[in-house]
């Protein structure tokens, strides 16, 4: 993060003896990586370079080979050992004969950073002396465990904060940078500062030890006599000797150090003085986790929560904790919504009357006092009782009443014990708006209970439950809202996969699932445009943006979609899109927004991911929707991101996500657009952008897009192009500017 920026020159001096060995060597090496780390390594600021030394000098690299930081790391692991003796005095003498190699002139400061265990086998005392005479800064830096008094001796002054120790490099670097920073580079970051602080440096020594008097035999100045007496013997043994001193490191501020992130998010820092928050589900309305689903809606909402043995205790639990993440997410101070909460399983209470608290506390202090009941799970009885005593009319004025829509969102996990269907239908019939929550093997039962596979929400596991917040939020204030994006300008193509692979009878269910979701977007030039390719090993265009301008053509030509068996190529398809169907020529609008769903079982993957890299980069969403068992890692690789693939388990499941899919193109549409993505300019024409409108620079050739030859004498020129327009074709063919997209609510 802090990286000493200046005009420097930095040697590395690698002690490459046997004394070192194989492995410390390598240390040193990994050591010299973190170094380069804290050095911001450009031509024109600092250069690094290194001499391996042991019987003699070896020049690794000189300063002027290696201009990037990556470049210099990536040479520094390639670098191998050599061994010999520690001749440090030698390497020396070498740097001060030759200089720095590939150094710049005397007005750049220079830094030799020397990496031993201290152990040289020859005097070192008069070229470092030489060394401070030439103004060199030199740190030396101890590996394994070094002879620090001869390291002393070699540092610059004050030796405290030029002497580092290798084994713990994060810290050196940070030394190496906190030093230097008082000197040649630029002062610390704001908000960090230089401290001291007391540390040790350890080395083994070899310590005569008395290991006892022992019987020894003298000789005797007699003849042929002994003499016997007792000696001291010794043993030698190595010792940890530690030698107090002080480091210097620059410590900085933390930002995550405030706990900035609220509702339980994870503060993640960049760098020195940013950071982002992770938040949970229903969170993240700004930067640091503040409730972002607050319902707009006014509604009065009622969740009916199962309480039977068949949930468990663990279940209802569970829901619980949902219940209180959701409202804690959606309930702002002004929330127009009023809230209750009823339990069932034989019979049905309703411990929480709706709009009987007016606060958030409250109500949280009311669920958390909610008890299991277990028994029979007769949800069909539960629902005629709501229908009945659920909601209590609340007097506005004296004679006029408080008609919001009524919500019921059901709660739960396990099958009923009792018919659904006729006590849901009582329900609706009295203006409830059922909505259903609860696992996947739940989903037939709660739509029967919904009456709209809209309205049913299921989970995968626990942890996915509670990711269905912000959808249930959606749900809940879907209750007056018109389906679809009715009024946005979009450009979309659907690919669907007409290989072997699908089949035809599956091939037909995807062919209606098209029908189905074309009559869900208001077709015209000025709205919605809708373009049909289908493939198989090759791609083949049914019609484009621009042949069809109402929902009937549409229809007719989808009935007549025939399939093609053969093996899938979705490269191809994708390829073919962005080629010949999301392209000016073919009636793309500039400033529309432009998504593609490809509809498929997963087949021919092999070649999508660059052409669909090729899309995204271009503006063009790409909607994966798969269908069967496929690579999840594969499909997410072409779809970019979790949030444009969705992996349905068979084609009789299908229509279940129809609603899903057009509320994600919808949210899409109302993104902002970069006009010049896709390149709306033909024949190499360049897409220039200006304030609110594009400017095709055309080069031999002339018109809005570049779309016409320029003939001999004529000179090519650019038109500009305002944002509130969009292309059109024309009798002649060529394209021409229409106002008809001023009326779309993005622009």
């Amino acid at each position: 993060v802090m990286q000493c920026s200046a005009s420097l020159d930095v040697l590395f001096l690698l002690d490459g003896s046997y004394s070192i060995g194989k492995g410390s060597f390598e240390r040193s090496k990994y050591f010299a990586g973190k170094l380069c780390d804290a050095l911001d390594i450009h031509p024109d600021r600092v250069r690094v370079g290194m001499i391996q030394f042991s019987s003699t000098p070896h020049l690794e690299f000189p300063l002027d080979s290696y201009l990037t930081k990556q470049e210099v790391k990536d040479r520094i692991k390639r670098i191998v050992f050599r061994g010999g003796s520690t001749e440090t005095g030698r390497a020396l003498k070498y740097v001060l004969r030759k200089g720095f190699p590939g150094g710049r002139n005397s007005s750049v400061s220079e830094v030799l950073i020397i990496v031993s265990d201290g152990k040289s086998q020859g005097s070192t005392t008069m070229p470092a002396m030489q060394m401070r005479e030439r103004r060199i800064t030199v740190f030396a830096v101890g590996i394994k465990f070094p002879r620090w008094e001869e390291l002393h001796l070699l540092a610059s002054e004050p030796t405290e904060q030029h002497v580092l120790f290798a084994g713990d490099a994060n810290d050196a670097a940070n030394g190496l940078y906190s030093t230097l920073t008082g000197s040649v580079c630029s002062v610390t970051a704001p908000g960090c500062k230089v401290e001291s602080h007391p540390c040790e440096r350890r080395t083994l020594e070899t310590v005569k030890e008395l290991a006892g008097n022992y019987v020894c035999w003298k000789g005797s100045k007699q003849l042929n006599a002994v003499q016997a007496s007792l000696c001291p013997f010794y043993r030698l043994k190595k010792v940890l000797i530690k030698h107090p001193s002080r480091c210097f490191r620059t410590v900085c501020r933390d930002p995550c150090d405030t706990q900035p992130c609220q509702n339980g998010g994870t503060c993640v820092p960049e760098g020195l003085d940013k950071y982002h928050c992770l938040c949970p589900a229903g969170y993240g309305g700004d930067i640091h986790c503040a409730p972002k689903l607050s319902l707009k809606c006014s509604v009065d909402l009622l969740f009916l929560m199962d309480s039977s043995a068949g949930i468990t205790l663990e279940g209802f639990l569970r829901y619980k904790a949902f219940l209180k993440r959701f409202l804690q997410a959606v309930m702002g101070q002004d929330s127009p919504m009023k809230v209750g909460v009823a339990q069932y399983n034989n019979n049905v209470r309703i411990p929480i009357e709706v709009g009987q608290h007016k606060d958030a506390f409250s109500l949280m202090k009311s669920i958390d006092a909610l008890n299991f009941s277990g028994g029979g799970t007769l949800t069909g009885r539960a629902l005629r009782y709501i229908a009945q005593h659920g909601f209590r009319s609340t007097p506005v004025f004296a004679d006029v009443q408080d008609d919001l829509p009524r919500v019921v969102v059901l709660l739960t996990d396990s099958k009923s014990q009792d018919p659904v269907a006729e006590a849901a239908k009582y329900a609706r019939d009295r203006d409830l708006f059922l909505i259903g929550v609860g696992s996947s093997f739940m989903r037939a039962e709660l739509t029967e209970v919904t009456g709209n596979p809209k309205q049913t929400i299921v989970y995968s596991d626990p942890q996915d439950l509670f990711n269905r917040i912000p959808e249930l939020q959606r749900r809940i204030c879907s209750v007056d809202n018109p389906e679809g994006c009715q009024e946005q300008s979009l450009d979309l193509a659907f690919a669907v996969d007409a290989s072997a692979g699908v089949g035809l009878e599956n091939f037909l269910r995807l062919r209606s699932f098209v029908r189905s979701s074309c009559l869900r977007f208001n077709i015209n030039r000025d709205v919605t445009q809708i373009a049909l390719v289908i493939y198989s090993s090759k791609a083949h265009t049914v019609f484009t943006l621009d042949t069809h301008t109402s929902n009937s053509a549409v229809l007719q030509a989808i009935n007549q979609v025939p399939f093609l068996g053969d093996s899938a190529s979705a490269g191809s398809a994708l390829l073919h899109v962005y080629g010949d169907v999301m392209t000016v020529q073919k009636g793309a609008r500039p400033g529309v927004n432009k998504v593609l769903v490809v509809l498929t079982n997963g087949g021919g993957m092999e070649d999508a991911d660059a052409p669909a890299r090729q899309l995204r980069d271009n503006g063009i969403l790409v909607f994966m929707v798969v269908i069967g068992d496929a690579q999840r890692d594969a499909l997410l690789r072409v779809a970019g991101s979790p949030n444009y693939l969705v992996h349905i388990s068979s084609y009789e499941d299908l229509q279940y996500y129809q609603d899903l899919i057009i509320e994600r193109i919808c949210e899409e549409a109302k993104s902002p657009v970069n006009l010049c993505k896709p390149n709306p300019c033909m024949n190499q024409g360049v897409c220039i952008l200006g304030p609110g409108s594009y400017r095709c620079e055309c080069h031999g050739w002339e018109g809005p897009h570049c779309e016409s030859r320029v003939l001999r004498g004529d000179s090519p020129r650019s038109l500009i192009l305002p944002l509130h327009s969009h292309v059109q074709r024309s009798s002649s063919g060529l394209q021409h500017l229409s106002r008809g997209a001023r009326h779309t609510k993005r622009h």
